[in-house]
């Protein structure tokens, strides 16, 4: 990226903030929401023997449904509070970090999304005829549903979530410019997303507590956070946000 176009982004950015400091804190509140919903997701999901017609009524049950929408809610509302994280950054480099942070997240979200559709309706389905039919046999489709195609989608929305995260994590504590901590345990518990699955009931719920932590402190450091002010620029230093790009500086 050429430093006058970077300069000229952050500029931007920080104009947006200032003039709309409303979206910083909308971006609060979608991630104090969505770390209450990763506490709710783990804990009311239905743990039982999936092999079994047990298993088919936890998926056709109104908690695997609720629980699992709540789970993508909350990825949804992490995209949004992360959008909140970019736009308060103080730091100079113009954002990039954390703007590549947003990106990583943003895209490793959507593709688990598409996952989390085909968890939630699809088994609810194969759930519905395997009772029907008073076969537990038929759940294999799930197994099928779930280690098809899909898993590689999921697998590689993870993979971008924990780097968002872990970008995320170095940004915060770097700049200095929100509640540090807080932005490092939001990371750390995103990076950690993918291992947590293969824990038993008690580790995932409290995975979900932990995310719940950090979500909660970063959006209170973001409610709190003012635009950052103008830095002064000097010679042969990059302006940081808030510093329009200097005369001549080359454009695209």
């Amino acid at each position: 990226m050429r430093p006058g176009l970077a300069w000229r982004m952050a500029d931007m950015v920080t104009r947006v903030t200032r003039r709309a400091p409303y979206r910083v804190r909308a971006a609060a509140v979608a991630l104090a929401v969505a770390g209450i919903l990763f506490v709710l997701y783990p804990a009311l999901r239905p743990y039982t023997d999936e092999t079994t017609l047990d298993g088919a009524r936890a998926f056709t049950s109104n908690a695997w449904v609720a629980s699992h929408v709540m789970g993508m809610l909350g990825f949804i509302g992490l995209a949004i509070g992360l959008l909140g994280v970019h736009f308060a950054q103080q730091a100079a480099r113009p954002g990039r970090r954390s703007f590549l942070a947003l990106l990583l997240t943003w895209i490793g979200a959507g593709l688990i999304l598409t996952y989390y559709g085909a968890e939630v309706y699809g088994l609810r389905v194969i759930g519905q005829h395997a009772l029907n039919a008073g076969d537990p046999g038929l759940l294999d489709l799930a197994h099928q549903v779930r280690f098809g195609p899909g898993m590689v989608l999921f697998g590689a929305g993870l993979a971008l979530l924990a780097a968002g995260g872990i970008l995320m994590a170095i940004t915060v504590w770097r700049e200095r410019g929100l509640v540090a901590w807080g932005g490092v345990l939001t990371g750390v518990a995103v990076a950690l997303y993918l291992p947590q699955f293969f824990g038993p009931p008690p580790v995932r719920m409290a995975h979900g507590v932990l995310l719940a932590v950090g979500c909660l402190w970063l959006a209170i450091g973001l409610w709190d956070r003012r635009a950052a002010e103008p830095r002064p620029v000097h010679n042969g230093q990059r302006p940081g946000l808030g510093v329009p790009a200097p005369r001549g500086a080359p454009w695209p």
